[in-house]
């Protein structure tokens, strides 16, 4: 049995990996601040270990979107920057002023919402304004941004806000050469421009996301925000490969088979009997279904390696479980099977995943839910990033 025989199912995050893919991002983007976005759970790897292992790696911010998030972090002892930008109203903007946040606002209401808090509070908020430059998501309208600017150089003045970001967020980074790109550039620039020449002066003015950093040097501006490509995975298939970009993927995810047994030809195989046996064989059960975030989508299709071999999942994945067709091969029960990783040990990828499910690779590790352990390993860099310690379950 080896390491992984105690776990039905775990998400093994090489922090190790991480701490290169930074540097690796970071000289994309040599005379930029670095942001490492560690939204949804750092995209399912766990956010208070990534955010640190990113810090010790180069990262000068740390972006969330939920405050909650950001407050999270800041009861983890994270010290430094950290920004949030998905508000509603009724927020907790005090918590957040209190907590030296960089806090996002893109319209009037959120405006007012967190000058009001910085009044009670009695401390001067820091707030970055988001301008609609083409996503058409949050962000202020190019229409409504005078008048924003306007509130925020009144709020400056009382001393209840600084400006210290002008912020945009890119449509279609992941498509080189999509018109959209260049047209967001041009809007981004306008409205910097408009507000710096009413007297904001912002301390970072940034746009580009992981594809933005990996491809638009024009867009680097004063800060770089990866996201996707922190965690070893390509943005798209059209910005490259993880290993054409220089990224290692970060998490491993792997399960100890459950049962193994042989079954006859002409046997339904899971829910609806899609899959049915075309011969004698032999099935092996993973312990993992969608209620651990393995995609339902990808039943019938999603590649498993067990005993060196791909195999594919033969049925309907399960709530809790799902099955392999081991094709006559009998690996024992508790044997490793690899769902996906970095494809050293000729593993699926999560790219292999997302093609299986129909979906996109940041889907597949972002859904792996909390009833998956997460086990961090290589936590603390040594000389050259060769020396490891053993791993901590979180």
């Amino acid at each position: 049995m080896n390491e992984t025989a105690a776990f039905r199912v775990r998400a093994e995050i090489d922090l190790a990996a991480l701490r290169a893919n930074v540097r690796t991002l970071r000289a994309r983007a040599p005379h930029a601040a670095f942001m490492a976005v560690v939204k949804a759970d750092a995209y399912g790897h766990g956010m208070v270990p990534c955010a640190r292992a990113a810090v010790r790696a180069g990262a000068t911010w740390i972006g969330t979107a939920t405050p909650e998030e950001a407050l999270a972090l800041r009861a983890a002892g994270l010290p430094g920057r950290i920004m949030c930008w998905l508000w509603t109203p009724g927020g907790p903007w005090r918590e957040g002023v209190e907590a030296d946040l960089d806090m996002s606002v893109s319209a009037l209401w959120a405006l007012r919402e967190v000058t009001a808090a910085a009044r009670a509070a009695g401390r001067t908020a820091r707030v970055q304004l988001k301008a609609d430059t083409g996503l058409g998501r949050n962000g202020c309208m190019p229409a409504d941004w005078p008048e924003l600017i306007a509130e925020a150089l009144r709020a400056e003045a009382e001393g209840l806000v600084t400006v210290t970001g002008l912020w945009s967020h890119f449509a279609c980074a992941d498509e080189p050469g999509h018109p959209s790109i260049a047209a967001q550039l041009t809007v981004f620039r306008e409205m910097v421009a408009y507000a710096e020449g009413q007297g904001i002066r912002p301390e970072v003015r940034h746009i580009a996301n992981s594809p933005g950093t990996l491809t638009l040097p024009e867009a680097h501006f004063d800060l770089v925000r990866p996201g996707i490509a922190m965690y070893g995975i390509s943005p798209s298939p059209e910005v490259g490969t993880s290993g054409d970009l220089g990224l290692r993927p970060v998490m491993t995810l792997s399960a100890s088979l459950a049962h193994v047994k042989h079954a006859p030809a002409g046997h339904g195989v899971s829910y609806g009997h899609h899959y049915v046996t075309s011969g004698a064989t032999t099935l092996g059960l993973i312990p993992a279904g969608y209620g651990d975030g393995i995609p339902r989508h990808a039943s019938g299709t999603a590649p498993v390696l067990v005993g060196g071999k791909w195999r594919t999942a033969a049925g309907r994945v399960a709530m809790d479980q799902f099955v392999v067709d081991l094709g006559g091969d009998e690996p024992e029960v508790g044997a490793e099977a690899l769902l996906f990783g970095p494809g050293d040990r000729g593993e699926p990828t999560a790219e292999d995943w997302a093609r299986a499910a129909d979906t996109i690779a940041y889907e597949i590790v972002t859904r792996i839910g909390s009833r998956v352990p997460r086990v961090h390993v290589n936590e603390r860099p040594g000389a050259g990033e060769t020396g490891t310690t053993g791993p901590t379950t979180d």
